[in-house]
Formats: structure tokens, sequence, C-alpha cells
């Protein structure tokens, strides 16, 4: 049965990129597409707080902590992302290696994450343009509400004007960044790198534990790999591309951060104008990179969530009009409106403290189960074709389990209990209606939204073809697969 799961998703993957946009992503676009999900505007608070509170002038050495056990996730993630390149990312993952129930809890799962993340944005880009243009939010939330209107009009127009505005945005942002970080280098004061670490080896760490969330974003990338030119190759490579830009930011502007001001200082709403007072033009570019980088991100997690969303229901586990496929726009209209309506609903009217927590113990919670499923998937599938590799899996799985489980315990009761009550809604929707729809192999949903079994082959053969390896680089070992399905879009 774990065979044909396996044969049915990458079946899935060869349908998907006929029904999609196959030819959207390329290499420079899907980095893109993770680097608007992980750097965020929070990412100047966030540094400032785990300074002033926990690692002092060491804040780099809590960020390339906590890079570790990002990239030991990433590198879980890529191999999955290269042996199941279908629009599932997590959700199919954990088909294939753990059956359909604990798929449908997953999946569910992350409907509600990136629900929250693209709302929690949503609010808190409105914050942005209220200093920025004086914007004034009332009772409803309507500076949001356009947000998430104008995101969900981009994704129904197509997936590569989505992921060219996307690129274009993030250039913009990482450009005000570098500008920051190279500004404030030419002032800081190295004596405020003195004590190094006054909280000792534990303020580092629980810094570190902090500064986590920070990476949290990068899975996003393999949402996307349907839609991406050779994801074989191109989705392991923009996942730890993604990691990589970000952990080379936040190192440089945790120097820079600590090195203009005192670390006790930079406890504040505003860290960047506290730190650069002498210059407050670029406390305005900084929030002008803001409002249109929160834009960015509230885009690709519904970019995200349309297509877990999608393949759900292709699964039969939801409704078929869920299922169906826009033949022109080559994008999931339906769910693309639902979706942004839902998030548009919710950034209205409810406040961010509720939304923030939530969205990380999703996150982390799928963490585990892909640390989980590729040391399985190892075992129950060892003559899969596996285009990348990696060489180190017990410990690189196990640090990413053992990090994301630690930072769950962290996360307060409430979060907890509002987790099992989404989790309780799934389990009646699950009994009530997907269980008795689900395909038992993996469906494809024609054109019309109606999905229908896959014929597995009798022979039980892998689909993929051995090919040349490649390297990547230490973790990994790589090799060239071919793409699924030629693509009839050839952008840039």
């Amino acid at each position: 049965m774990s065979a044909d799961r396996l044969e049915g998703v990458l079946e899935q993957a060869r349908r998907d990129r006929g029904r999609l946009d196959g030819g959207a992503f390329g290499l420079p676009g899907l980095t893109a597409l993770g680097i608007a999900s992980v750097v965020g505007a929070g990412i100047f608070v966030t540094t400032g707080v785990a300074a002033a509170q926990d690692s002092g002038p060491a804040v780099a050495i809590s960020f390339l902590l906590a890079a570790v056990v990002a990239a030991a996730t990433a590198l879980c993630y890529a191999e999955l992302a290269a042996m199941l390149p279908v629009a599932g990312s997590t959700y199919s993952y954990a088909y294939v290696a753990f059956g359909l129930f604990p798929a449908w809890f997953i999946g569910w799962d992350l409907l509600l994450e990136y629900l929250l993340s693209s709302s929690t944005v949503a609010v808190g880009w409105s914050g942005y343009a209220d200093s920025l243009l004086g914007i004034h939010v009332g009772v409803v939330n309507w500076p949001a509400v356009l947000l998430v209107a104008g995101c969900t009009a981009l994704l129904i127009r197509g997936t590569q004007t989505s992921a060219r505005v996307n690129a274009a945005i993030v250039a913009l942002k990482l450009g005000v960044l570098v500008l920051v970080i190279v500004v404030g280098a030419l002032h800081v004061h190295p004596a405020d790198w003195t004590p190094l670490a006054p909280f000792g080896a534990s303020g580092v760490m629980r810094g570190a534990g902090v500064l986590f969330f920070a990476y949290i974003g990068f899975d996003a990338v393999s949402t996307a790999a349907a839609e991406t030119r050779d994801p074989s190759r191109t989705v392991p490579r923009a996942l730890l591309l993604t990691v990589a830009v970000a952990t080379t930011i936040y190192v440089a502007l945790g120097v820079v951060l600590t090195g203009l001001v005192s670390y006790t200082s930079l406890d504040v709403p505003d860290p960047i104008a506290r730190a650069l007072v002498s210059e407050p033009w670029l406390g305005t570019m900084v929030d002008v990179a803001a409002v249109l980088g929160l834009f960015a991100t509230v885009l690709v997690t519904l970019y995200g969530q349309v297509r877990i969303l999608l393949r759900m229901a292709e699964d039969g586990l939801l409704p078929p009009i869920f299922a169906r496929v826009d033949p022109r726009r080559k994008t999931p209209v339906v769910n693309a409106l639902l979706c942004g309506g839902v998030c548009a609903a919710v950034s209205a009217f409810v406040p961010i403290t509720v939304l923030g927590d939530l969205v990380s113990i999703g996150t982390l919670l799928a963490f585990l189960l892909v640390c989980g499923g590729v040391v399985l998937l190892r075992r129950t599938h060892p003559e899969a074709e596996r285009p990348v590799r990696v060489r180190a899996l017990r410990l690189e799985a196990g640090v990413g389990f053992v990090g994301s489980l630690a930072l769950m315990t962290t996360l307060p009761a409430a979060t907890w209990l509002r987790l099992v009550v989404w989790l309780a809604i799934g389990l009646v929707i699950f009994f009530g209606y997907a269980r008795r729809h689900a395909v038992t192999a993996a469906p494809i949903a024609t054109e019309s939204g109606c999905s229908s079994p896959i014929q597995v082959s009798d022979s039980g053969s892998s689909a993929s073809v051995p090919t040349t390896p490649i390297t990547l680089g230490a973790p990994l070992t790589v090799s060239s697969a071919p793409k699924l399905a030629p693509s009839t879009h050839d952008t840039p």
C-alpha cells in the first residue's frame, strides 16, 4: 500500500505540471519566494529583543546556532521535495510516509498555519501603513483587507505574474537591508561588543531558541514544486539558498546593531531608529521596504495555502470544487478566492497577538513530520530514486526533530489549547466526510474538478530513472532527475 501511495504521488506530480504553470519558477524566482516568506520586517524587532534579553552582542552567534537547526530541517525538506516534487509539500510527504490519517492531520494543520500566517502579516502591514502613510485603522482593519484582496487578485491572474511581482519586491527589500548593514557598519563602536555574552552561554542558547522563529517560512518553497522548472534540482537548491541568504543577513544585522549602540537599549519597537538616530532617512526607507515586503509575504503564504488545499481536494479529503484549476490561467481560482476571503475576514477583526503563536506551533509540527518522514521513507522505500540524498540523515533529521520539539514546548498553554480545538474540528470533518470520500490510490482531478484514482503499474517500479550524480555541497548528493513533463512556458 505504501508503494501505491508513492507511485500515486509521483503520478500527481506529472499531471500537476500539465494542469498548473509548470515553468513559472526558476532558481532565482523560487529563492525569492522563500526569502519573501522568511525575511520579514519583524527581524529588526526580534534581533533587538534577543540581544537585550538573552544574547547580548553574541546575538550573531545565536543566529548561527538557530541556522544549524533550520539548515538540518531544510536538508530533510530538500530530499523529500526532490523525491516528491508535488504541490502538496508536507501534506504529500506525510501521505506517502505515514498514510491517510496523519496526512489529513498535518494538512488540516497547515491550512490553519498558512491562514493565520497571512492574516498576522496583513495585520502587521496595516500598522506599518498607519505609521508611514497615516492610514487609520478602526474597528474593521480595512488596510489589511485591501492588502489581502490585492494578493488574491495577483494569484488569480497567474503564477508567473505573482512570481515577477514577488521577485521585484524581494530585490528591493534585500537592497534596503544591505544598505542598513553597510551604513551601520560605518558607525559601529567596537566597545559596544564588550562583554560579548553578558548572560553567559545559556543566554546565547535562549537567544537561539527565540531567533529560530525568524527562519520559519522556508518550507513555502516546497509548495511550488509543481510549478518549478526542473523541480528535483531547483527546489532543493532554493531551500538551501533561502536559509543561507537569511542567515547572512541576520548575522550581519546582529553584528551591526549591537555595534551601533549598547545591547541594553535595543529592547524597543524600533531598534533601527534607535541605533541609527543620526540617519533618520534610513528609517523611512526601512518602513517603505517593510510595507512592500509584507505584501510579498502575504502573497507567498496565500500561494502555499491554495496549493495544499488543491492537493487535499484531489485526494478526496475535501469537496472536489477545490480541485479545479482554471485551464486558461493555470491556477486554482476557487481556492484563491476562498483562502483570500477567509484571510481578509480574519485579518479584519482578529488582533495580531492572538494569531502569532498558532503560526509557530503549526510550522514546528510540520517540521517534526518531515524530519521523521524522511528517515522512515529511507527504510520503507530504499529503492526509490532520490535526486537529493542527505548523507548524515539520522544526524540532520535528529537535530531538526529535537530542535523543533524543544521549541514547541516553549509555547504557551493557550496556543496548545487552540491547536487542539482546531484539530478536533478536523477530526469531525475527517470522519464525517474525508474518510468516506478519500481515494485509496492517489487521485487526479480533471479540468472539471472531478477526481479519479490512478491505476498503479503492476510492476511497482519507480517513475523516476537513474541519472548522473552531481554535487550540491558536502551534506548532499544530488543527481539530475529528468523533468516530469515539458513546460509550455519558458520565462526567466
